[in-house]
């Protein structure tokens, strides 16, 4: 777009439209632990202690128009191949790589990751200026304004954006840090639903809802359309702020899923009550297990709901470099449906980008992110049970814990390579497990 706009082909402040992509490869590998056991019993979720390789490619393409005025709309379609560590089993929010969410297999899938409409209903206040790029024509808005956004997108796409802005593909490479990993927010498999979000702007405070469809079954592809009946709502109210004058943001994010999906303590009771209703005699949707003597979440799926409040914060300490935090509680009664395992979650870290070194394209940071599982949610896990992710067989509970550390170096213009070290403890939330090394390296474009 800038190619255009330098031969005057193109007004970057006022877009019609543009079009950006992205490439990213992501390899690691992981050495080889110690465990006191793996897929003890016939369980089948358990991170294998063996050295294992992995790989994510991915390649975006971003559409964006603006038709009339005030409206926008948005196509990207995408292309992933991956290759998870241990069929992406046996981590709870620490998942290695972000981009493993996806879902996919080594063979390249092309899907259509988002496509929707906004419309900006201006109220007055200052102008603002929104600079073009992916998702999002160059225009100017107003700072008390509404937007209604309704189709097919990633609820990360409105709430709880990543920290100081960062693109993702450039941050922290653990799941952990794509946002709370308690966050259990409704989608398919691959992290995407439709719906709708309403967003209030108001100077220097914003709020936002948003209604999405979860998958029908958990952690699964298919979506089910069925708004009134099953879905994921979501409120956050956030507000920038200045300390020192220095840029910050806190947000307060709530959740409330009302989904088909199973309570742990019901599948507890059930089995209890007949050992025959157990995960080996399965005759609905399952996660396959083959232990005859742990209880399964198949016996007891039903309209449940899932509820969840989170609180992030972030903060420049100086020039380029700055401070972030988030934490999660969910009510970790029910199973995993969407995203990761997680029923509470904090976690915390440093970014800064590498102007302050005269490397201004460069960005490197360190975060550090705990993980809890309820006490229903660690019975179920010890009587052998398994959820979406984990299972051992087997639980001796603790939190389970990532330190990521990673520099990613601008080699020419728009192109980063990158590396990362990840200590994971008590993978799986199990203490019995672990700890696991894991360094990866990412190869990333942008044109």
């Amino acid at each position: 777009m800038k190619l255009l706009a330098s031969h005057g082909k193109h007004d970057l402040a006022d877009e019609r439209w543009n079009a950006y992509g992205q490439f990213t490869y992501i390899y690691g590998w992981k050495q080889a632990f110690s465990a006191a056991y793996t897929n003890a019993d016939g369980s089948i979720n358990s991170l294998l202690p063996t050295p294992e390789q992995s790989f994510t490619g991915s390649a975006t393409l971003h559409l964006g128009a603006k038709p009339w005025k005030g409206g926008e709309v948005y196509f990207v379609p995408e292309l992933i191949s991956e290759r998870p560590l241990s069929n992406l089993k046996g981590l709870g929010g620490a998942v290695q790589n972000f981009e493993l969410q996806k879902g996919g297999a080594e063979t390249p899938t092309l899907y259509v990751s988002r496509i929707y409409l906004r419309q900006t209903l201006e109220l007055g206040g200052d102008e603002v200026k929104e600079d073009s790029g992916p998702s999002q024509v160059g225009t100017t808005y107003r700072s008390r304004r509404v937007n209604l956004t309704v189709g097919n997108f990633s609820i990360l796409d409105f709430f709880d954006k990543n920290a100081f802005d960062i693109d993702p593909r450039q941050g922290l490479f653990s799941l952990a840090f794509l946002t709370y990993s308690a966050y259990d927010f409704a989608s398919n498999a691959r992290g995407y639903s439709w719906g709708g979000v309403s967003e209030l702007f108001w100077d220097r405070w914003s709020a936002r809802y948003g209604r999405i469809t979860p998958p029908k079954q958990p952690n699964q592809l298919p979506t089910d359309f069925r708004l009134a009946k099953y879905y994921g709502d979501q409120i956050e109210v956030e507000h920038d702020h200045q300390l020192g004058h220095r840029e910050g943001v806190l947000r307060v994010l709530g959740y409330r899923n009302r989904e088909d999906i199973g309570r742990f303590s019901d599948a507890i009771r059930v089995f209890k009550a007949n050992p025959l209703e157990n995960a080996a005699n399965c005759t609905t949707f399952n996660y396959g297990s083959t232990n005859a003597n742990a209880p399964d979440l198949c016996w007891v799926r039903k309209p449940n709901t899932k509820t969840g409040i989170g609180i992030f914060g972030e903060q420049y300490i100086t020039h380029g470099i700055g401070v972030f935090s988030r934490g999660m509680y969910s009510d970790g009664k029910t199973e995993v449906d969407a995203y990761t395992s997680t029923d509470r979650s904090a976690s915390f870290g440093v970014l800064a980008k590498g102007a302050r070194w005269s490397r201004p394209l460069d960005v490197g940071g360190v975060g550090y992110n705990l993980g809890w599982i309820s006490n229903p949610h660690a019975q179920y896990l010890g009587l052998g049970g398994i959820d979406g992710f984990v299972g051992d067989g087997h639980i001796r509970a603790r939190s389970e814990q990532v330190l990521d550390a990673f520099y990613s170096l601008n080699l020419h213009k728009a192109y980063w390579l990158a590396g990362d070290y990840q200590r994971i403890r008590n993978p799986g939330f199990n203490a019995d497990r672990g700890p696991v090394d894991v360094i990866s390296v990412k190869l990333h474009g942008e044109f």
